[in-house]
Order: C-alpha cells, then sequence, then structure tokens
C-alpha cells in the first residue's frame, strides 16, 4: 500500500456517503487523537456508569478505545462521533462482563410506573417547594439513586438525562428498538424519582408515610 492518500474513484460508497480517505498507519493515529481523546473523561463516566467500579471501568474505556482505533475507518465524519464511541462502549461491555456474569436482565416493579416524586411532595403538605426539595438533595444521593436502578434502565436514564442523547441514538447506542428505549426511560424516571423520595425522606424534606 502506499504511504500517500488511495485515489479511489469518486470517493463515495454504493449509498451515496462520502468514502472515508485511507491513511496512513500516522495519519490515522493523528486524527484518531485529535478526534477522540478529548472524549476520554465523558467515556470514562460512562463506563463507571456501567461497570460500577473504578478499576473495570478503566479496562473498559481501554479495551474500548483499542476497539474504536481498530474500527476507526468504520465512523463516518461529520456524524456523532460521542454516539458512535458510545456504541462501541457498549458492545465492548457486553462482550467483557455481562456475557462474563451471565445475569438474568434485571427488572423494575410494576408499581413505579404510576409513582410521582411530585406527587409525594404536594402530600406532604406544601412544606417544601418541588425546588426547594430537589435543590437539597446532593449530587451524591442522586449519583447513588441513579446507580442503584437495574442495569439497562439505569443507561437509557443516563445517556438521555446526563448524556443528553435523543431516543434514536440511545437505540442504536444500546442496539434496541426505539420503543423498548422509550419504555425503559418512563420506567427508569419513575424508579429513579422513587428512590430520590425515599432520601429526601430521610432528611426530613418530604413527610414519610406514616406521618401522612
Amino acid at each position: 500500500m502506499s504511504d500517500a492518500f488511495t485515489e479511489v474513484d469518486d470517493g463515495r460508497q454504493p449509498d451515496g456517503s462520502v468514502r472515508r480517505q485511507e491513511l496512513t498507519e500516522a495519519e490515522r493515529r493523528e486524527e484518531f487523537e485529535t478526534e477522540v481523546l478529548p472524549l476520554l473523561d465523558r467515556l470514562y463516566s460512562a463506563a463507571l456508569r456501567y461497570t460500577r467500579n473504578p478499576a473495570d471501568a478503566e479496562d473498559l474505556v481501554q479495551e474500548t478505545v483499542a476497539k474504536a482505533y481498530r474500527s476507526f475507518h468504520q465512523y463516518q465524519p461529520g456524524t456523532n462521533l460521542r454516539a458512535w464511541l458510545y456504541r462501541v462502549l457498549h458492545t465492548t461491555y457486553i462482550s467483557m462482563y455481562r456475557k462474563a456474569q451471565r445475569r438474568p436482565q434485571e427488572a423494575l416493579k410494576e408499581e413505579v410506573d404510576d409513582y410521582s416524586f411530585y406527587d409525594e411532595i404536594a402530600r406532604s403538605g406544601g412544606r417544601s417547594a418541588e425546588r426547594e426539595v430537589l435543590e437539597s438533595l446532593t449530587s451524591e444521593e442522586v449519583r447513588g439513586a441513579l446507580a442503584d436502578l437495574p442495569e439497562s434502565f439505569r443507561m437509557a436514564v443516563y445517556l438521555a438525562d446526563v448524556e443528553g442523547f435523543a431516543y434514536k441514538e440511545i437505540a442504536e447506542i444500546m442496539d434496541t428498538p426505539v420503543g423498548t428505549v422509550m419504555s425503559r426511560l418512563h420506567r427508569g424516571r419513575k424508579a429513579l424519582q422513587k428512590a430520590l423520595a425515599e432520601y429526601a425522606r430521610t432528611r426530613g424534606l418530604i413527610e414519610s408515610e406514616e406521618d401522612g
């Protein structure tokens, strides 16, 4: 192979998209480092949400970056690189951890669907305004409540509400239908509200059920 860019017809794929020009190894590494390395902190944060263990998260990121580099030619320039990397992270996690653990898919209890944190606050007779209650919860409490959600619900909520991905992007990252993503988000958010209410009750921000 030549060390220069390879000339390939008009540079387009059969579907009409622009084909990535073939780079030398040095050019490929430089482009990868320029585009990917600035995202490593966010990738580690996501990995920590998956593994809930710092050492495992570091291993997951390391393997993800290695896989992303090997398949970097498949990334379409101009598309969402962060979503592409999270997709690699997700599939790497499944191959490294979930399959090894062979855990049954976790589920949420049915009653979370009808739960509302805001109704719980209102039930307390207005003693604490909604904003006051939410602002009184620490980031550690919120992270703890999120970490305790079943994996698929936890990641759907994280990708949507922390990382800001759209339903379609989350569906591609998690390799699941958009409808499933929407269902997981709905139930995951309800479960998160319920967990946060427990934190709020223990701190006296809203009334306990015995006091109601």
